[in-house]
């Protein structure tokens, strides 16, 4: 009995002196990946002491021979196992990633990734990548050894800790995935293996398409050695109509119709950037015979983010008439609603239009050459751009592409990063005009339960048209369209499309909940709804688009087209029932 005793003793006392250290490695961890970012190498290496002193005397007591024995005692001992694997998973991350990163970050200066006199040093970045990518590679394989743990029937005092570190991991994984990924593929993307040319698309919000907007203003950037320049500038009128269309394949020509290969402008009825990526490709090549290594698509929201880190720009004058009627400044707060609305209003021809667009791009391009844009302002303005689906990239190179397709820039609709319940919710414009600058839209997405292993969900999307009541009259006939497509001036007709998940079915759609006829396809083994809406100024209308036999394996995932709204006023949080329950 004082055996028994003593033994559990000193468990209890090794219990308390392992979350002790473990609480004081969870708090550091953030401080080191702080003064990383922050690059306060001085802290970061004071901090990576700390961990590694704290951890070294975790590892010490998980791995006391009585500790390890308690972890085969039937009914408790699982407790104990967890508990030393979540130690020796942190000792893992913190000497096998935190210690390569701090030489990687140790070596690289952020400012050398700020262009000086239009050049890119990303030496040091190519340098790092190794250091960076081993990082990456050890706390993936820690999240995913800590996700296989089995925490039912753990003791709440085990089971909590296990999940702040699986929570703390799947954050750091994702970030350093990131990295590892741009450090492999940035550098030669920037030419330091030979010239590149990347054609821009810049989306055009208010006549929507499903990755954004109508691609109507183009460029050329061409990068060599980390030194970018501004090839070419032109636009999708300037292209024209190719006859016979540039080859897609027949399930997206079925559903998005053989336009994606006819106009340059409508590449991006599909969803999938890389399918849009490679036919304007081939369509400039056609057009101007300069090869494309790959394709950038953005668009004016994506400027306004660029605004907000750099301050404002200057823009060249155009036209007298237009410089009187349009700021010569734009800034982060008025760039939207200049280049979506106000040139319409103000600009009397389609050419003075592409004019003044490609006199702001060549101006924005400018400034970011530069270098007066400070590094870690342009980076969060491009990584929330990302996020948003804003900034989609492709590359003609296969090592590089299949980063990239693995990335939100990426724009994929199928592959592996599109799993689980992914949905898909993307809208084309069907009124010929600009008048998607007046759309208000919202999406949501409701699981439901079913029998089985299988969960219904319904996709809920509303749409108003906010124009005002005179706007047939009150608004230019570049917005309204005046009626030349068949929808009525004033009008807004749109496709709504929408995505199920892989091997899930469609079931029903309907509006403003009554039945309603709806296009039925197949892309990559994904069920797709089309449902044509039209709203005169002031309406509104709601669809509801059931999917069912959806295998929930993972939280539901859905990708709405960038519009000119915030992604986050019009997505809202999904609604989820408790199957175990029942609760419908």
């Amino acid at each position: 009995m004082l055996a028994a005793a003593a033994v559990g003793g000193w468990l209890l006392y090794r219990a308390l002196e392992i979350r002790s250290e473990v609480e004081s490695v969870t708090s550091l961890v953030s401080e080191f990946k702080y003064s990383l970012l922050a690059h306060d190498d001085a802290a970061a290496r004071l901090t990576l002491a700390q961990l590694q002193d704290h951890i070294g005397r975790a590892r010490s007591a998980a791995t006391d021979p009585l500790w390890k024995a308690a972890g085969s005692v039937p009914g408790v001992g699982a407790n104990f196992s967890v508990v030393s694997e979540l130690v020796l998973s942190a000792d893992d991350v913190v000497n096998g990633a935190a210690q390569p990163l701090l030489s990687a970050y140790s070596s690289l200066d952020w400012k050398s990734l700020k262009p000086v006199e239009g050049k890119f040093d990303v030496s040091a970045l190519a340098a790092s990548s190794p250091s960076i990518v081993a990082a990456a590679n050890t706390v993936d394989l820690t999240y995913t050894r800590l996700a296989g743990i089995e925490d039912e029937g753990l003791l709440p005092a085990v089971a909590l800790p296990l999940a702040d570190v699986r929570n703390t991991l799947h954050d750091l994984r994702r970030s350093l995935n990131t990295a590892a990924d741009t450090s492999r593929i940035l550098p030669n993307m920037m030419g330091t293996a030979g010239a590149r040319n990347y054609l821009v698309l810049i989306q055009n919000n208010a006549e929507i398409r499903a990755t954004g907007g109508l691609p109507g203003a183009l460029a050329v950037l061409r990068v060599e050695d980390g030194t970018v320049s501004l090839a070419a500038q032109s636009s999708g009128a300037a292209l024209g109509k190719f006859s016979p269309p540039v080859d897609v394949d027949s399930a997206q020509s079925t559903i998005y119709s053989k336009r994606l290969g006819a106009y340059i402008s409508d590449v991006n009825l599909t969803p999938d950037f890389p399918t849009a990526a490679k036919t304007a490709k081939s369509m400039w090549e056609t057009r101007h015979g300069t090869p494309i290594d790959g394709v950038i698509a953005l668009d004016p929201v994506v400027l306004a983010h660029i605004l907000k880190a750099s301050g404002p720009v200057s823009i060249p004058s155009v036209d007298p008439e237009l410089d009187s009627r349009l700021p010569r400044v734009l800034d982060g707060g008025n760039v939207v609603k200049v280049l979506l609305s106000d040139v319409y209003s103000s600009a009397r021809t389609n050419e003075l239009q592409d004019a003044y667009f490609a006199s702001v791009s060549k101006a924005i391009f400018s400034l970011l050459s530069s270098g007066k844009v400070q590094s870690d302002l342009l980076l969060s303005a491009f990584t929330k751009s990302a996020e948003e689906h804003r900034l989609l990239v492709w590359s003609g190179y296969p090592d590089e592409q299949d980063v990239l397709q693995n990335t939100p820039v990426g724009g994929s609709i199928s592959g592996p990063a599109v799993g689980g319940a992914s949905f898909g919710v993307y809208f084309n414009d069907g009124t010929g005009a600009k008048m998607d600058y007046h759309v208000r839209r919202t999406v949501q997405l409701i699981g439901t339960c079913t029998t089985g292993d299988y969960t219904d969900y319904k996709v809920k999307v509303t749409l108003a048209n906010t124009a005002p009541p005179d706007a047939a009259t009150s608004l230019p006939k570049a917005v309204t369209g005046g009626g030349s497509f068949g929808t009525p001036a004033g009008s807004i007709q749109t496709n709504v499309v929408v995505y199920g998940p892989a091997l899930s079915h469609l079931d029903t759609a309907l509006q403003d909940k009554g039945q309603v006829a709806f296009g039925s396809y197949l892309h990559k083994d994904r069920p797709v709804g089309v449902v044509t809406t039209r709203l005169a100024a002031g309406e509104s209308t709601e669809l509801e688009l059931t999917f069912g036999r959806v295998v929930q394996k993972t939280d539901p995932v859905v990708v709405v087209t960038p519009t000119v709204q915030e992604v986050n006023d019009v997505l809202i949080r999904t609604e989820r029932f408790d199957c175990s329950t029942a609760i419908k």
